[in-house]
C-alpha cells in the first residue's frame, strides 16, 4: 500500500528492484560488528578484569554512538552523495577495529568501539536511503527485505563467530576480522554508482522538513521503543545463558538463531508484501516480539533462547522492516536525513535499554528483565498498527 507522500517519490530515480550486490554486503559486515559483541561480554568482563555491567559499556557506548551519529550521515549523504560517505566511513570504522583489537585495557576499548559504532553507524541507514533512491515503492519493501537477509547473515554469524572464536582464540581476534571486512568492503564499493538526489543547498532544508513531518516524528518514536525493546534487550540473551553455565561458544551459536530467524521470515515478508496490509505485518511482528520475551521471562534454558531468538527474528522481519519501508517514504524529499533519523531512534533506544538493563544482569535479574521487554511490546504493536492503518487509510 502506498501513500499520498510516498507516490511523490521521483521516478526517473528508481530504476533497481533489488539492492546492488556491494550494497549488500556493506550491510553485511555493518550487522557483523554490531552484533559481534553480544556473547563476548562474558569474556572480556573476564579478560580485562571488569564487572559485566562494566563491559556493558562497550555494547551500549556502541549503540548509543551508532545511534547519535545518524542525522550527520544522514545529512552529509545528502549533500555529498550515499556511496562517498559508505566508503569514507567504513575505512574510518576499520581503523577503530585495529584499535579495538589491539586495546590494553576498558577505557580504550570503550573510547575504539564508540568510534567503531559512529562509523559504521552511517553504513545501514545510507544503504536504505540508496534503496529509496533507486527501487520504486512498488519493489521498495521487497528490496528491503533482500537488505535485511544481508543483515540477517551478518549477525547470525556474528553472534555464532564471535562466540566460537572468542572462546577458541581470544575476543580480539573477533574485533580485528571486523576491521579487515571493512577495509575490504570500503573498496568494493568503489565502482558503486551515485543515485541521483534533489539538490541541497544546506543543511537547514531537509532539517526542518523532517522535524515538521508529524507522521516521521511518529515513526521515530517507534523507533526508539522498538530498539529499546528488541535490540537492547536481545543483547543480553547470549549473557543469560552463559549465567546459566553455557559456554560462550554455545551462547553466540544459540543467540545466532536471531539471524537464522530474519534470514528465513524475511523470504516469507517479500512473498507476503503487496498481498498483506502494512499494518497488518506489524501486528505478525508485534506479536512474535511479545511471545518470545514471554517464553524466555518464564524459562531460560538453551532449548527456550533458541525458540526465542528465532521469534525475534521473525518479528525484527515483519515490524521493522515494515517501519524502515515507511521511514523512506515518509519525507522523500530529504530521504537520507529521514532514514538518519529513523536509525538514530532505533538505536539510541537499544542504548538506552542496554545501559539501564547493566545493573539487571549484574545481579542475575534475567527473568525480569525480559518479562518488562514482553509487557513493553503491547503498546508498541498496538500504536504502530492503528497508527500505519490510518496513514494508509488516508
Amino acid at each position: 500500500m502506498t501513500t499520498c507522500q510516498e507516490r511523490q517519490d521521483p521516478p526517473e530515480t528508481q530504476h533497481l528492484t533489488g539492492p546492488p550486490r556491494a550494497l549488500s554486503v556493506a550491510t553485511f559486515v555493518s550487522s557483523f560488528d554490531r552484533f559481534v559483541i553480544s556473547p563476548m561480554l562474558v569474556l572480556i568482563a573476564s579478560g580485562l578484569g571488569v564487572p559485566l555491567s562494566t563491559a556493558v559499556v562497550t555494547a551500549s557506548g556502541y549503540f548509543l554512538a551508532y545511534g547519535l551519529s545518524q542525522p550527520l550521515w544522514g545529512l552529509l549523504s545528502d549533500r555529498f552523495g550515499r556511496v562517498r560517505i559508505m566508503r569514507a566511513t567504513l575505512l574510518a570504522a576499520a581503523a577503530a577495529g585495529v584499535v579495538s583489537a589491539v586495546a590494553p585495557g576498558m577505557a580504550v576499548l570503550a573510547v575504539a568501539r564508540i568510534a567503531a559504532g559512529a562509523f559504521f553507524g552511517a553504513v545501514v541507514p545510507t544503504s536504505l536511503t540508496y534503496v529509496g533512491d533507486t527501487v520504486s515503492t512498488t519493489w521498495r519493501q521487497r528490496a528491503l527485505s533482500d537488505l535485511m537477509a544481508a543483515m540477517a547473515l551478518g549477525t547470525a554469524l556474528a553472534t555464532a563467530f564471535g562466540g566460537v572464536l572468542g572462546h577458541l582464540l581470544h575476543w580480539r581476534a573477533v574485533f580485528a576480522t571486523s576491521a579487515a571486512c571493512a577495509l575490504l568492503c570500503s573498496f568494493a564499493l568503489r565502482k558503486l554508482p551515485e543515485p541521483a538526489r534533489a539538490p541541497v543547498a544546506g543543511v537547514g532544508e531537509p532539517l526542518r522538513a523532517v522535524l515538521r513531518n508529524g507522521w516521521a516524528l511518529l515513526v521515530f518514536g517507534l523507533a526508539f521503543v522498538e530498539g529499546a525493546v528488541l535490540l537492547g534487550t536481545m543483547t543480553l540473551l547470549a549473557a543469560a545463558l552463559q549465567a546459566n553455565g553455557v559456554s560462550a561458544a554455545v551462547a553466540g551459536l544459540a543467540t545466532a538463531a536471531f539471524g537464522v530467524g530474519v534470514l528465513g521470515f524475511s523470504r516469507l515478508v517479500k512473498a507476503l508484501s503487496g498481498r498483506m496490509p502494512v499494518w497488518a505485518l506489524m501486528a505478525v511482528g508485534g506479536a512474535q516480539i511479545c511471545l518470545g520475551y514471554g517464553m524466555v521471562a518464564a524459562r531460560i534454558d538453551l532449548v527456550v533462547v533458541i525458540i526465542t531468538a528465532l521469534l525475534l527474528g521473525g518479528g525484527w522481519s515483519f515490524m521493522h522492516s515494515s517501519l524502515q519501508t515507511w521511514a523512506t517514504s515518509v519525507v522523500p524529499e530529504a530521504r537520507g536525513t529521514a532514514v538518519a533519523f529513523f536509525a538514530a531512534s532505533l538505536f539510541i533506544g537499544s542504548s538506552v535499554a542496554v545501559s539501564a538493563a547493566g545493573p539487571l544482569a549484574q545481579h542475575g535479574q534475567y527473568a525480569l528483565l525480559f518479562g518488562i521487554a514482553c509487557v513493553t511490546s503491547v503498546p508498541l504493536t498496538v500504536t504502530a498498527v492503528l497508527c500505519r492503518r490510518r496513514r494508509s487509510a488516508g
